[in-house]
């Protein structure tokens, strides 16, 4: 396997995108004929398919296990409200944007197979919401049904939490052997997520050509728009949300945007929450004067549970799918989207292209499944070919959004050191907290 060493020398964002462009134009040059490639894509979406249930399971439980109720005081209660309430807020501009800019409209992706692997039935808002608890789980789990399956996830993982903090040493040291075969199994899971993103290039190649033949140039006008509306809900959420946020208690937004840039721009260049939370840290306690007893807490929290930029491009790029195959999203359709983005940014991981796996549970939650060979699955790949470049963007507002609640919760409990804020930006190096 050495003569493929160039090949995973090349960094995976630039081989998604070289991706991308080569296959636009070998099907721009070969048109219908490039359907010959096909196969390659199928086993990508196949692939993709595979991970998502597993994903979904194992990341829920260890986030939701994670969050210690003996921790859980005001400071966890305001925390968790506020990262409810910025993510609900977030996935509604994303899908507000979509409804505006209507990505995808006038696509009409053509393909082998009808866009959905059955008829849907459209279930109304009250059924939707009584479907979330799950008759048994386990055939949720099997069928693939992603609101049951995290309603459950979320229950058995907050009872894990419980069991971990119990004063009888029995229980606590099996809930602690739970936890970590649960962990063990998420780490698994996020080592395969990589081995498939190493095949990511190869089937975006295959699926793009695909498109690109049958559809043409005018393919790229749709992925304009996308880019589009995401950047522009990305920017009004960061100025006018958390601005508001900050606002509320009183704390200068500008202040705020210039201490906490250092953050900022690192994730937006690693593009994973979690990799740009020691940067998070040191700014929180050496830039913004936050009591060590919240940002050891809030910041940790917020890594997992707080997907605002996420959010926003599940809004938009489920809008972008629904008009590609020409089927646009129903209003119960879009509130599914609101819960699913909500409930599921708990396990999600803060890592690179988590955002893309969790786009699957948003369209499998909302009847469209990405299944090889139909409509649904080229729309996704079109997504998934600029999924780096509308991931640095999202990561950046998620990382922001911590340290802006991060912020609010300090100044409300009086941990938030005033001096800090008074007087000029530390000039200290990242490192020191390192």
């Amino acid at each position: 396997m050495k003569w493929l060493g160039w090949y995973f020398k090349i960094n995976l964002l630039v081989r998604i995108l070289l991706g991308l462009i080569l296959g636009a134009i070998a099907g721009l040059v070969f048109g219908p004929g490039i359907v010959w490639v096909s196969p390659f894509g199928d086993i990508f979406v196949r692939l993709l398919k595979m991970i998502v249930m597993p994903v979904v399971m194992f990341t829920l439980i260890v986030g939701a296990a994670s969050i210690h109720p003996a921790r859980l005081g005001r400071v966890g209660v305001k925390a968790l409200v506020i990262y409810m309430f910025t993510t609900a807020f977030a996935v509604v501009l994303g899908l507000a944007l979509g409804n505006i800019f209507n990505p995808g409209k006038g696509l009409q992706l053509v393909g082998a197979a009808s866009a959905f692997g059955k008829e849907l039935e459209q279930p109304s808002l009250l059924d939707t919401l009584i479907s979330v608890v799950p008759k048994n789980p386990f055939s949720a789990f099997s069928s693939g049904e992603i609101l049951p399956t995290i309603f459950f996830c979320i229950m058995f993982g907050i009872g894990l939490a419980f069991l971990r903090e119990s004063g009888e040493e029995r229980i606590r040291e099996a809930a602690n052997v739970v936890f970590k075969f649960f962990e063990g199994c998420g780490e698994i899971m996020y080592k395969v997520v990589h081995w498939i993103l190493q095949y990511a290039p190869i089937g975006v190649f295959a699926l793009i050509a695909v498109v690109f033949g049958k559809q043409g140039a005018e393919a790229f006008g749709p992925l304009g728009i996308v880019t589009m509306s995401v950047y522009i809900a990305l920017l009004v959420h960061y100025l006018l949300i958390y601005g508001g946020l900050l606002a509320i208690f009183r704390i200068s937004p500008l202040q705020f945007y210039a201490r906490a840039k250092e953050a900022t721009i690192t994730a937006f260049v690693t593009r994973s929450s979690g990799g740009t939370l020691p940067v998070s840290l040191d700014v929180a306690q050496n830039k913004m004067g936050v009591s060590k007893g919240v940002f050891s807490f809030t910041l940790p929290l917020g890594a997992t549970i707080n997907m605002d930029g996420t959010a926003i491009y599940q809004g938009v790029c489920a809008i972008f799918v629904g008009f590609a195959i020409g089927s646009p999203l129903t209003f119960s359709q879009q509130i599914t989207v609101i819960m699913t983005a909500v409930l599921a940014s708990i396990g999600t991981a803060g890592v690179p292209g988590a955002g893309a796996i969790m786009l699957l549970m948003v369209l499998n939650a909302v009847g469209l499944k990405v299944e090889p060979g139909t409509t649904v699955a080229m729309a996704y790949a079109m997504i998934f070919g600029i999924d780096a470049l509308l991931d640095m963007g999202r990561t950046a507002l998620n990382v922001t959004g911590d340290l802006a609640v991060t912020c609010a919760v300090a100044k409300s409990e009086g941990e938030l050191d005033q001096t800090y804020w008074e007087k000029e930006i530390p000039k200290r190096a990242v490192e020191e907290g390192a």
